[in-house]
């Protein structure tokens, strides 16, 4: 008998050794025995043993022995077959976190009532939770079967969501794949039962199966939106899931609602350049809707582009009412204009708008951003100050505080002094792979290559899926050009995890052009630069211009990269070096 269950004594002794044993009382059953005024119906199965016995797992319940009253209480609900009553007992298990037992109640429940679609649910839910899902099939087919049909198709819709947690999800997706397949088979059900089998691929890691399957869904059912949604959830693993997307976007280009949700998953991968494009349709077509406005805004300023940052998050503020809901998004909307103000020099404008927030959930930005406006000025001492008399107390709290410590000195170009700053971050917390990360950053540009490696390794061992500390350490041994096949390797690898990552993509492309694969350096920094046209890849892409021979697209791309960010180191030494003039 499991723990769970100590052994019935008294009459409740009595009642096991008769095979009476079982759960608590159903509240509605309990109202209805309890209520003397309510008489009882002429086909109520409630007579005077049935009675005696849930009366038993009543007490039994409440005098702490659960484990009686589950028995007493199950053998009711099999004597009476009384939906209600199942329901009692499984609940009665699950508070007892007896999930076996909750199984086993549940699983009565089906048989005695085949046509309850609640007892099938319970079934697989608790299926799901005790993580057996080569169990969940047949009760799926069998619910699926006593489902209408015009209803199957939002039991399938519930199985991505049902599994979301599932501790192996190869075994989820091995297990009820042939279901779907089934189920894809039959019209009604054949979209839902791709684009759900599709889902479960992408958990199980199977990114070719899951873009089939989106392809195939695509294809079949050309005016549903249904699979270009699986198709942004594949952008990271696939780009080759965009072109379903773009294709889409080019037949309907009023599509808007696809549009967001396009331009929020090109954020996502760090495409800043091509999400604020899909920004700026949306705001001029659908210019009062305010969100679209701030993440504009937002991406702008990403990209450095201050003015039309300043623009975009004004017409945010313009829209929002004075709802309590939106004071929080206000004041966002105030520390990004805060900091384009002070990317365009405007330091008194920045301090205005940062004098307007008040939430305490901020502190720790807004000090950050004062400590940044005092190291423009030539006050890095005090600005750091302020940053270190903020609460550390809670290790989220100096966590925090450390990293905007570190990011202040780097801005500054204090390399040694952030070094030492991460250093003692990474004594309190040894095992933070972007504390230490950081550090490693902060090594190289001291000249420790070494140290940097040293760190980078460990980053990788404690996060192996942490693509950038393998990008960056490819990309540094390229920059070098030592240990080329090695870069190369590494920045494979940081591209398995992002495939779409815009840095990592120029990496690639860097390291091809130190093998001499300049055709091949080309086209991926073209690529990189489109989607992220940022100053240090506008950096490489115009060298590698300028050595294959096309010099005025050179200059052209390293004056744009000089308009973003003037004082780019990578873009003043390639020039230089080059004797590109400016």
């Amino acid at each position: 008998m499991p723990k769970f269950f100590p052994r019935p004594t008294g009459p409740a002794r009595l009642l096991a050794a008769s095979g009476l044993v079982v759960l608590a009382l159903l509240s509605p059953l309990a109202q209805a025995s309890t209520a003397a005024s309510a008489p009882t119906p002429s086909n109520s199965d409630l007579d005077a043993p049935l009675f005696y016995q849930l009366l038993v797992g009543e007490m039994e319940l409440r005098s702490g022995q659960p484990g009686v009253a589950f028995q007493v209480l199950l053998d009711a609900a099999r004597r009476t077959s009384d939906g209600e009553l199942y329901r009692r007992v499984v609940n009665i298990a699950l508070q007892a976190r007896a999930g076996d037992q909750a199984l086993i109640a549940a699983r009565a429940w089906r048989e005695a009532i085949p046509d309850s679609v609640e007892a099938h649910q319970m079934v697989i839910q608790l299926l799901v939770a005790l993580n057996k899902p080569e169990e969940v099939v047949a009760p799926l087919r069998s619910m699926l079967a006593i489902t209408p049909e015009p209803q199957r198709n939002v039991v399938l819709a519930s199985i991505p969501r049902l599994f979301q947690r599932a501790p192996e999800p190869k075994r989820v997706y091995a297990a009820l794949a042939p279901v779907l397949e089934a189920a894809s088979a039959q019209p009604a059900t054949r979209m839902m039962a791709l684009l759900v089998q599709g889902r479960l691929a992408l958990s199980a890691e199977q990114a070719d199966k899951a873009l089939n399957l989106t392809q195939t869904a695509a294809k079949d059912f050309p005016e549903a939106d249904e699979p270009l949604l699986l198709a942004l959830d594949l952008l990271p693993s696939k780009p080759e899931a965009e072109s379903l997307i773009a294709a889409r976007l080019q037949a309907k280009p009023d599509h808007y609602d696809l549009r967001l949700a396009y331009g929020r998953a090109l954020a996502r991968a760090q495409r800043a350049a091509d999400a604020a494009r899909e920004f700026r349709i949306v705001t001029q077509a659908r210019p009062d809707d305010s969100q679209p406005w701030y993440v504009l805004g937002a991406l702008e300023l990403d990209l450095r582009h201050p003015e039309a940052a300043e623009k975009a998050l004004q017409a945010f503020l313009e829209r929002l009412d004075d709802k309590d809901g939106n004071k929080d998004s206000r004041q966002q909307a105030w520390l990004l204009l805060a900091q384009a103000a002070e990317m365009r020099g405007d330091l008194k404008a920045a301090e205005a708008w940062l004098a307007r927030i008040d939430n305490p959930q901020r502190a720790l930005e807004v000090t950050y951003r004062r400590a940044s406006l005092l190291a423009r000025q030539g006050q890095l001492a005090k600005g750091r100050a302020l940053l270190q008399a903020l609460p550390t107390e809670r290790d989220e709290d100096a966590r925090a505080t450390l990293m905007a410590e570190s990011q202040l000195l780097r801005d500054a170009r204090q390399w040694e002094a952030a070094h030492q700053v991460l250093a003692q971050a990474n004594t309190r917390f040894p095992a933070d792979a972007d504390l230490l990360y950081e550090q490693a950053m902060m090594s190289e540009k001291l000249g420790r290559m070494d140290e940097m490696e040293q760190l980078l390794r460990r980053v990788m061992e404690i996060k192996p899926e942490h693509y950038h500390a393998y990008n960056a350490l490819g990309y540094s041994l390229a920059e070098r050009n030592e240990r080329l096949p090695e870069a190369k390797t590494l920045i494979a690898k940081a591209l398995q995890y992002a495939p779409s990552e815009p840095f990592i993509v120029a990496s690639l492309g860097w390291v091809e052009y130190r093998m001499g694969n300049h055709a091949e350096a080309l086209r991926l920094l073209r690529q990189a630069y489109q989607s992220r046209p940022d100053a240090e890849i506008a950096a490489h892409l115009g060298e590698v211009l300028w050595v294959s021979g096309q010099q005025e697209e050179a200059r052209k791309v390293w004056g744009e990269g000089a308009k973003r960010d003037p004082k780019n180191e990578a873009l003043r030494e390639t020039r230089q070096r080059l004797k590109a003039g400016r």
